[in-house]
């Protein structure tokens, strides 16, 4: 506003004092207060002199004045929480572009958090998208990579790579909401597999009819494991620290075989599983068939078989290993 004014003031003065025509006094205000200097088509008497000389002093002192405003405003608009959030948004989305076969959980309530916390700990690529405005606070605390947005917009999903991963985890607020999600989920990507959470139990059938692979009812589940904690105390303790507990010496892990596996159209007997790996298999489950506790050592193992096993992660790796590879 004050350059304007000076402006205008210099125009205003260059046509008043000096005489000039009004573009030759809009051009001789422009070169005074810029200090480019000035030439004009008139002598300059005293008051022209005057004049000019407060104009250029008043024109040097503006545009100084601006010039710190404007450093300063970058100065502090780069060292501000915005900047950086800006940068870190750039680098996510970029992250985000890049993955492949991981996993995107839709919803970042109690259970998403909970589910986030358990990938991160297993060092699992995964995305989450949250529409809520104030879980995004804690998601850039935790520093996970998420896309802001309804996870049953097919945009958004997009954005989080659903075409390229593996799985999908739904644990939004209500079930109506979880059906939509896993509904867009499964047109975009058949292959993908994919879990939702069920809060009533007449609501799992739909789930499934959507398209989802895994229903889980938190509740169902819930009591069931209470009374298994009742009835069965110490095989609760082995089983959540086998699945759960990172300082156990044995886990529990799950290895699907190839076709180039040295496994494949093997019996579990000639397969050597347990001498080669040290692992010990405790179920398996065909393509598309039943899962089979305790199998027996004359079971063929297939391509495409899925053998449940239980070990020390360096015996599971190995597993996976030859299994997988």
């Amino acid at each position: 506003m004050a350059l304007f004014a000076l402006l205008g003031l210099g125009t205003l003065g260059f046509h008043t004092i000096v005489h000039l025509n009004l573009i030759d006094s809009i051009f001789a205000t422009i070169i005074t207060l810029t200090t480019i200097g000035i030439e004009t088509s008139k002598p300059l008497d005293m008051y022209g002199k005057v004049f000019v000389g407060l104009l250029a002093i008043s024109g040097v002192f503006v545009i100084f004045i601006l010039l710190f405003s404007a450093i300063g405003k970058a100065i502090e608009f780069a060292a501000s929480d915005k900047m950086h959030k800006m940068f870190w948004r750039r680098k996510m989305d970029k992250a985000i572009r890049g993955m492949k076969n991981h996993y995107i959980v839709c919803g970042y309530g109690r259970m998403g958090q909970a589910i986030a916390g358990e990938f991160c700990s297993r060092k699992v690529p995964f995305v989450v998208i949250e529409s809520n405005p104030e879980q995004i606070p804690r998601l850039i605390e935790h520093k996970v990579l998420f896309v802001e947005g309804d996870a049953s917009d097919e945009e958004a999903l997009r954005e989080a790579g659903v075409e390229s991963a593996k799985g999908l985890i739904s644990v939004a607020p209500s079930d109506a909401d979880n059906t939509f999600i896993v509904l867009t989920a499964r047109g975009i990507n058949s292959r993908l597999f994919i879990v939702a959470r069920s809060i009533k139990m007449e609501d799992e059938p739909k789930l499934r009819r959507a398209g989802a692979d895994r229903v889980i009812s938190p509740y169902i589940l819930g009591g069931k494991r209470m009374a298994w904690a009742v009835l069965r105390p110490a095989v609760v303790d082995f089983l959540e620290s086998a699945i759960y507990s990172e300082s156990l010496e044995l886990e529990i892990s799950q290895v699907t075989v190839t076709g180039r596996s040295a496994f494949a159209n093997k019996s579990l007997r000639d397969s050597g599983i347990r001498e080669r790996t040290g692992a010990t298999i405790i179920a398996a489950k065909s393509r598309g068939g039943a899962l089979t506790s305790s199998p027996s050592p004359d079971i063929i193992i297939r391509e495409g078989d899925t053998l449940i096993a239980v070990g020390t992660s360096q015996q599971l790796e190995s597993l996976q290993s030859i299994a997988e590879y």
